[in-house]
C-alpha cells in the first residue's frame, strides 16, 4: 500500500487533518494507495505559498526566458518518468497502458512549447490622438491559479492549464480528481527536481466541498481553470462570479461524428470506433452520436458491427487489451443505468447493452461496449452525456437534417464529418456548432491546436498561442512626454 503526501510550497506534508482515503484500481476492484485528505487549512496555506512565490518569492524576479528554460528542463523530466507515470494512470484509473503511455510521451510538448513561448508574448505601443503623450501595454500574469482537473486523463488535462500558466507567470494550486490525485502527486516531484522555486506548484487533494470550495472562494485566488462535468463547473461559475474571479471551463460534450454517403467507410467505421470505444468512452470528446446517412445506413451498421464485436476487454496493462474498465464506481453505475434509459426509451441495443466481465481476474467495473439503433435526438441517450462506451446511431436525410440533428444539444465541445466531398466538409465545418471539428479524423488533439467549446461545453480555450492569454492581464501605462497640464478638473 502506498501513502502519498501533499505538496505545498515545495514540501512533502501530511495532511492537516490527519486523514487519508482509499483509492481503488478499477481492474482488480483492491485498494492500491493512500491519498491525503485535505481541508480548508491545507487550501489557505497552498494558497498563500502560492501568492508569496508570485509576488516576493525568487520566480517573481524570473525573467519570462528564465520561466521557459524551468518548463523544458520539466519537459525533460517527464520524457524521462513517462512510462512511470503512464503505470501510475493505469492503475488509479484504468485506462489503457499504450494509451496513458502515447499521452505521457506527447506530455513534454505542451512545456516545450510553452518553455518556448514564454518569452514570445508582447505589448504593443499605441497610436494615440492626444499629442505629448505616449501610451504602451503590457502583459502580466493574472495571478494565482486554482486548476481543478478530472479523472479521465490526469496529467494531460493537467499540462493543458499549468503549462500556459506557468509560461504566464503565474503560480498554480492544483486539485485533482479524488479518484486519480497520484500522477499528480507523483508529477509534483518532478517540479522540485527541475528547479522550480517552492510555491508556484502545489497539490491539494481531497473531496470537493472539503478542498474545492474553499480553493475556489479563497481571496488570494484570481483564476479557476476547471476541466470536468457541466453540472459542477455551474456552480463554480457561479461561485467565481460573485466573487468577481476569471474562469476557464471545459465542461464535456455529446458530440455528433457524422457520415456521408460518399464517405470512405471502412475508415469512417474506425473513426467511430475511435469516437467511442477507445478510453472506454471516457472523454469528453466522445463521438457519442453516429449520425448516418439514412442510404448507407443499415450497410454501415453491420461493418461496424463486425468491428466492434472483436474489441478485446481485460486488463488495462496488457497490449492486446482494447477496453478497459469505467474508472469509477459511480460511474459504472451511471453507465449502467443511461443503458437502461435507452431501452425503456425505444432504443435498441444490437451490441452489448449489459455489464462485462474481463478476462484474466479483473473484478473491477467494465461494461460491455454497447451499440445502440433506432435513436432519436430527443431520447436522453443522445441528449446527456454518458461518459461510456455506449454509442447512439441515429438516421439522417441529407445536408439540414444532418445539421439540425448535430446541432439539436445543448453542448458544442467537438465534431466529425466523413465525406469525399470538400465543398461538403467545408459548408459542415462552418455550419456546426462545435470549438473542434474534424474531417475523415477523430480524436485528433495538439499542443499547437486551441480547444474548447460552445454553448454548454464551456468557457476560454486551452493549447495553442491562444490559451497563454487565458493566464495574462493587460496593462496600460501612459507617459506624458511634453503635454501641458489644462485645467485639473477635466478629462485629459
Amino acid at each position: 500500500m502506498q501513502r502519498y503526501s501533499l505538496r505545498i510550497n515545495g514540501q512533502a506534508c501530511a495532511p492537516q487533518g490527519g486523514a487519508w482515503f482509499e483509492s481503488q484500481n478499477p481492474y482488480t476492484g483492491e485498494t492500491w494507495a493512500e491519498i491525503p485528505r485535505g481541508d480548508a487549512r491545507d487550501v489557505d496555506a497552498a494558497v498563500q505559498a502560492a501568492h508569496a512565490a508570485l509576488t516576493t518569492g525568487p520566480w517573481a524576479e524570473l525573467t519570462a526566458t528564465q520561466r521557459g528554460a524551468l518548463l523544458r528542463t520539466l519537459g525533460d523530466l517527464i520524457a524521462r518518468d513517462a512510462a512511470k507515470l503512464a503505470a501510475t494512470e493505469v492503475r488509479d484509473n484504468g485506462k489503457l497502458f499504450a494509451e496513458m503511455s502515447a499521452q505521457l510521451n506527447y506530455l513534454p510538448q505542451w512545456f516545450y512549447y510553452y518553455g518556448g513561448l514564454a518569452d514570445k508574448v508582447q505589448g504593443s505601443t499605441l497610436p494615440l490622438d492626444k499629442k505629448g503623450y505616449f501610451a504602451f501595454t503590457r502583459n502580466e500574469p493574472v495571478g494565482v491559479v486554482a486548476a481543478i482537473t478530472p479523472w479521465n486523463s490526469p496529467l494531460l488535462l493537467l499540462a493543458w492549464k499549468i503549462a500556459p500558466a506557468l509560461a504566464a507567470g503565474c503560480t498554480v494550486v492544483v486539485k485533482p480528481s479524488e479518484f486519480t490525485s497520484a500522477s499528480t502527486l507523483e508529477l509534483a516531484e518532478l517540479f522540485e527536481e527541475a528547479g522550480f522555486p517552492p510555491g508556484v506548484f502545489n497539490v491539494v487533494t481531497g473531496f470537493g466541498q472539503e478542498v474545492g470550495t474553499p480553493l475556489v472562494a479563497h481571496p488570494l485566488v484570481s483564476k479557476i481553470s476547471f476541466t470536468g462535468s457541466d453540472a459542477t463547473g455551474r456552480l463554480i461559475n457561479e461561485q467565481a462570479a460573485r466573487l468577481l474571479k476569471h474562469t476557464a471551463m471545459e465542461l464535456g460534450g455529446k458530440s455528433p461524428n457524422i457520415v456521408f454517403a460518399d464517405a470512405d467507410l471502412d475508415q469512417a467505421v474506425f473513426g467511430a470506433i475511435s469516437g467511442i470505444f477507445a478510453a472506454t468512452g471516457q472523454t469528453c470528446i466522445a463521438g457519442s452520436r453516429l449520425l448516418v446517412q439514412d442510404s448507407i445506413h443499415d450497410a454501415f451498421v453491420e461493418k461496424l458491427l463486425a468491428v466492434a464485436r472483436s474489441a478485446r476487454m481485460g486488463d488495462p496493462m496488457h497490449p492486446e487489451t482494447q477496453v478497459g474498465p469505467i474508472t469509477t464506481e459511480p460511474q459504472y453505475r451511471k453507465v449502467l443505468d443511461y443503458i437502461a434509459i435507452a431501452r425503456s426509451e425505444g432504443a435498441t441495443a444490437v451490441l452489448g447493452g449489459a455489464k462485462g466481465e474481463a478476462p484474466g481476474g479483473g473484478k473491477g467495473w467494465f461494461v460491455q461496449p454497447t451499440i445502440f439503433t433506432g435513436v432519436r435526438n430527443d431520447m436522453r441517450i443522445a441528449q446527456e452525456e454518458v461518459f461510456g462506451p455506449v454509442l447512439s446511431v441515429i438516421r439522417f436525410q441529407d445536408e439540414a437534417d444532418a445539421l439540425r440533428i448535430a446541432n439539436g444539444v445543448r453542448f458544442g465541445l467537438a465534431a466529425a464529418v466523413w465525406t469525399g466531398d470538400i465543398a461538403r466538409a467545408l459548408r459542415m465545418s462552418e455550419r456546426l456548432q462545435a470549438g473542434t471539428v474534424w474531417i475523415n479524423t477523430y480524436r485528433a488533439v495538439s499542443f499547437m491546436a486551441p480547444f474548447g467549446g460552445y454553448k454548454d461545453s464551456g468557457l476560454g480555450r486551452e493549447n495553442g498561442s491562444d490559451a497563454i492569454r487565458e493566464y495574462l492581464q493587460t496593462k496600460t501605462v501612459w507617459i506624458n512626454s511634453g503635454a501641458v497640464t489644462g485645467n485639473p478638473f477635466v478629462l485629459r
